[in-house]
């Protein structure tokens, strides 16, 4: 029987048609492709402030609240074991795996439960960008779309980074380096199989696996996951045997949050930045933050303390601690103690002194007098109310006393000392909007970041510089402040004073403060390399009885510079045109300061006509009898600084004191002048 002539004909024509069909297939579905509308692919991360070494000081979550941070370097066991956990052939597919969708469906026909996954890394992501389910039928169309579009659009890396940046690992944790720092408090950058097998397995069914709250289940799916590497070659029996037996973890690790406040003001200034460079040294930044929340622990619920460290060679700051404990909410831990602007006390003191040593008004051999005076209706007193008389101006600074830097502040002008200190980059604030003699005291405002970099000129040798804690941002100001060795001077004059118990001696200079009425204690201090400060205090301000800069503030600044190095780098010499003399030797005008104006008293100034100075007098039931002439009514009189006799309109008055010994008496009178003597009791 002979074929049909046309039967033949016919297998050409249908496979013309054949491949026709399919080519139009091909062509609509390049097209249906072609056309996918995809999600966005800029996916925001977590601000992140890092340290001088890279590692992460603070990070921030997302505007939605999420942790999701940039992958950065990622062990590469890691990305062996998702990619033969997850997708084998995720190198060879163009987004979806036909292999590996026909194995799932068959498994399930077979076993009437999903046994296996069908969706590639790719599918994956195309979920994760656009949140959509995996149940429905035009969900998973959806994914095949969108997969295959992103494989055309990006390369395999940049498919493998996004899923690193938004896989999901429980509660408001996205991403594959936020999910090992809150599960393993560590980078991803060197993981152990078991750490490795477990964020494989948990974005997986991230809140059913979460170790905090499932620990069996958690346990279960990373061990599947060993089991499965060792099955593919990518683990031998016993490492996965050994992974096993490593506990899960129970609880999520606290994000870094290292230096939180100044983290928090480098972000407000850069909005737009995702990460932020900093000078800042880690490991000091956690010594001092453990040092300054040991330092108040046993001083009352309310104080706190701020510190910061700088290289004032470079200025480079190295450590700014903003507080005490920042989650504390009654030490009002959320302040940055270092930016507010509280009373320095005595701190500014050495900079009257370096003024007056530039200008030639003093010498630290200088003599000067520490008695009670009057400056117009400002009578300053001593912090301990005593007087010391005559005494070398190197003594009156290490003792901190009041009188004589306030003479040598009339004699300078308080608006130059103000000037100075703005100099050097540091923002102050006069309460009355004019500086007056109190400014040499304390009556102004500055922050303690700003007295750092006041300082900071100091120990540069009166070369002022910004400190900043940006690399490259620090700025030394082109023209100096002072002579180099008027600087030098007070460094001398301050590395001088007997250091804390157990310190090492003349390896700092340094000055405490204490702001009146005991709310702020300070101290301040600079080696060879570095400058520090240390306030104490409570954030609102209120006193803190029997605060001292020198008994709080003093040890802790000491116990820094321990921190800070092993060895103290050395103050420098002094320069060439330094004048070290005894006094007998200096110039006459240096041997003894004489303010002007103050050069003799007038005519009717106060004189103690009874005891005479120098003078042994016996005491009479314990009462001493003083006379004043001259001088306007009524007198204070004081007895070793302290008052003994207030509002006193006679000229004669007796006095309660104990005997036997010495005694300064002091008369002041209505219009701030004084006399003193210096008499024997008996």
């Amino acid at each position: 029987m002979s074929r049909s002539p046309n039967r033949g004909a016919r297998w050409p024509l249908a496979l013309v048609l054949l491949t026709g069909l399919a080519a139009g297939a091909r062509d609509g579905l390049d097209a249906w492709v072609g056309r996918t509308v995809l999600p966005p692919l800029a996916i925001a991360t977590s601000v992140e402030v890092r340290a001088r070494d890279g590692s992460l000081l603070r990070a921030f979550t997302v505007a939605d609240g999420r942790w999701r941070m940039e992958p950065g370097p990622v062990d590469p066991l890691f990305l062996q074991m998702l990619t033969g956990y997850e997708d084998r052939r995720f190198a060879r597919h163009p987004g979806v795996d036909g292999r590996a969708m026909l194995r799932a469906a068959a498994q399930a026909a077979l076993q009437g439960r999903v046994v296996s996954g069908g969706s590639t890394l790719t599918m994956q992501v195309a979920r994760l960008l656009e949140d959509s389910g995996t149940g429905r039928l035009a969900g998973k169309l959806r994914q095949i779309r969108v997969a295959l579009a992103l494989e055309r659009r990006l390369t395999k890396a940049q498919i493998l980074d996004l899923y690193l940046r938004i896989a999901p690992y429980g509660g408001n944790v996205e991403g594959l380096r936020a999910a090992s720092l809150t599960w393993f408090g560590k980078e991803p950058r060197r993981l152990t199989p078991a750490e490795a097998a477990l964020l494989v397995a948990l974005p997986q069914s991230p809140e059913a696996r979460r170790p905090d709250r499932f620990p069996l289940a958690a346990r279960a799916a990373r061990d599947r996951v060993l089991d499965r590497m060792v099955a593919a070659g990518v683990l031998t029996a016993e490492r996965a045997a050994a992974a096993k037996t490593e506990p899960v973890p129970d609880s999520r690790r606290p994000f870094p949050a290292l230096a939180p406040h100044l983290a928090a003001r480098l972000r407000a200034d850069q909005p737009g930045a995702g990460r932020i460079d900093t000078t800042i040294d880690a490991r000091l930044q956690a010594a001092l933050e453990a040092l300054a929340a040991r330092a108040v622990a046993r001083q009352g619920a309310r104080l706190s303390a701020a510190i910061v460290v700088a290289d004032h060679r470079t200025g480079e700051i190295l450590a700014s601690v903003g507080g005490a404990e920042w989650t504390d909410d009654a030490r009002a831990g959320f302040l940055d103690l270092t930016q507010a602007r509280r009373s320095p006390g005595s701190v500014l003191k050495p900079f009257v002194y370096a003024l007056a040593f530039d200008e030639g008004l003093a010498h630290p051999e200088t003599l000067i007098e520490d008695r009670p005076t009057a400056f117009g209706d400002y009578a300053p007193q001593n912090f301990d109310r005593m007087f010391r008389g005559t005494l070398p101006v190197r003594e009156a600074l290490q003792q901190s006393l009041n009188i004589p830097v306030v003479s040598l502040t009339e004699a300078i002008g308080p608006a130059r000392l103000v000037a100075l200190v703005e100099r050097t980059g540091a923002r102050v604030e006069i309460p009355s909007g004019r500086p007056g003699l109190a400014v040499a005291l304390g009556g102004l405002g500055i922050s303690l970041q700003d007295l750092v970099q006041a300082y900071a000129a100091l120990a540069r040798l009166g070369q002022p510089v910004t400190l900043s804690a940006l690399p490259g941002a620090a700025v030394a100001a082109p023209r100096r402040l002072l002579r180099a060795d008027a600087a030098w001077q007070v460094t001398d004059i301050l590395s001088d004073i007997v250091p804390p118990p157990g310190a090492p001696p003349r390896r700092l200079a340094w000055k405490t403060g204490t702001s009146y009425g005991h709310r702020d204690a300070l101290a301040v201090g600079w080696d060879g390399r570095h400058v520090a400060g240390v306030w104490l205090g409570r954030a609102d301000g209120t006193p803190v009885p029997g605060a001292f800069g020198a008994d709080l503030a003093a040890p802790i600044l000491f116990e820094v510079f321990g921190r800070i190095a092993p060895d103290f780098a050395p103050l420098p010499p002094p320069p060439p045109a330094t004048l070290i003399l005894p006094n007998s030797r200096l110039p006459q005008n240096l041997q003894r300061f004489r303010p002007a104006g103050r050069l003799a008293a007038p005519p009717d100034a106060p004189e103690i006509a009874f005891p005479p100075d120098g003078a042994g007098v016996a005491l009479r039931d314990g009462q001493l009898v003083a006379k004043v002439r001259n001088g306007s009514p009524p007198f204070t009189w004081l007895a070793d600084g302290a008052p003994v006799a207030r509002a006193v309109r006679a000229r004669e008055v007796q006095i309660p004191l104990e005997g036997p010994g010495f005694v300064t008496l002091s008369v002041i009178d209505a219009g701030g002048r004084a006399a003193t003597v210096r008499v024997g009791l008996r």
